[in-house]
């Protein structure tokens, strides 16, 4: 109900916005104006734009995209931009009304579609960008959009592109090195909700379970299921459980007292960090992560 009335409040100031816009132009050519949905994607665009295009991310960074209340102010962002990036997925599904509700006719590429997808449940699992083998296919998709939206930019964002995945390939190296040295048995991830599925089918960590047993944070979980969590942390002897970042640890606390484990550091699941956070670029989050879990399953990392 909020999401709805938050989009009639962006919608009713729709029309000013156009208003402003028109009555404001000085007639300077802003270039291609990329708009991104969450902090992880408008990260990879911008690397890919460089200073070729101007990328604005709707959401901020620490904030829940499951949870994301529309502002009046994304419906300029929907107007100005030249290609429309949506994550997918339960991630960003807000944004659908509102891209169609403000009239954009702005190119939309739904990354979700051109990744490795993943299956929790019989259902698609939207945080695909926790491997990097997806980001880098992310990143040649978007290279090929804002190609074919600014054609003129070709050499830049292929030149950008290519940078970007070798940094990419060198961290998912550096990461795999890393968790290769810990035992099997003590790679066992217990962390918020399920979002960190393509993390550990790529390095070969085993889930336990979650404080949320669902993709999304807005699920919550019943006094059994936290009960079955807290018996299976004892039964599999797993020493760490990891709340997120961008919400409420106090569950995941409360189940880590309950089973005599640890809280570890916050991982970066669904957002990105503030400056100096240590995850405020995709990079830096994965790299934080891969260091926080190898911390907790008993060993060292350094990346």
């Amino acid at each position: 109900m909020r999401t709805i009335l938050n989009l009639c409040t962006a919608l009713a100031v729709f029309s000013l916005v156009v208003a402003v816009a028109g009555c404001g132009d000085s007639g300077d050519d802003p270039g291609v104006v990329v708009t991104a949905t969450t902090t992880q994607l408008a990260d990879l665009a911008r690397n890919v734009a460089g200073e070729r295009a101007e990328v604005d991310g709707l959401l901020s960074t620490s904030s829940d995209p499951h949870d994301y209340e529309p502002r009046p102010s994304d419906a300029e962002a929907l107007i100005d931009a030249d290609l429309i990036l949506k994550s997918g997925g339960d991630v960003d599904a807000w944004l659908d009304q509102l891209v169609e509700s403000a009239g954009s006719d702005a190119p939309e590429l739904v990354l979700l579609d051109r990744v490795d997808q993943l299956e929790a449940d019989d259902e698609v699992d939207p945080h695909w960008w926790q491997d990097p083998r997806n980001a880098v296919l992310a990143v040649d998709a978007i290279r090929d959009d804002l190609i074919a939206v600014d054609p003129d930019g070709r050499a830049q964002y292929e030149r950008n592109a290519a940078a970007y995945v070798a940094e990419i390939e060198r961290l998912d190296r550096g990461i795999a090195a890393c968790i290769e040295r810990v035992p099997e048995s003590e790679r066992k991830l217990v962390t918020s909700h399920d979002s960190l599925g393509y993390f550990a089918n790529r390095y070969g960590i085993e889930v336990i379970g979650t404080a949320i047993p669902a993709l999304t944070t807005q699920a919550q979980a019943s006094a059994g299921e936290t009960a079955e969590l807290v018996d299976l942390i004892r039964d599999e002897d797993v020493t760490t459980v990891y709340p997120e970042a961008g919400v409420s640890s106090e569950l995941e606390e409360t189940i880590a007292e309950e089973a005599g484990a640890t809280v570890g550091e916050e991982l970066w699941a669904d957002t990105l960090g503030p400056e100096g956070s240590g995850g405020e670029t995709y990079l830096g989050a994965l790299a934080s992560n891969a260091e926080a879990m190898v911390a907790g399953f008993g060993g060292e990392c350094e990346l």
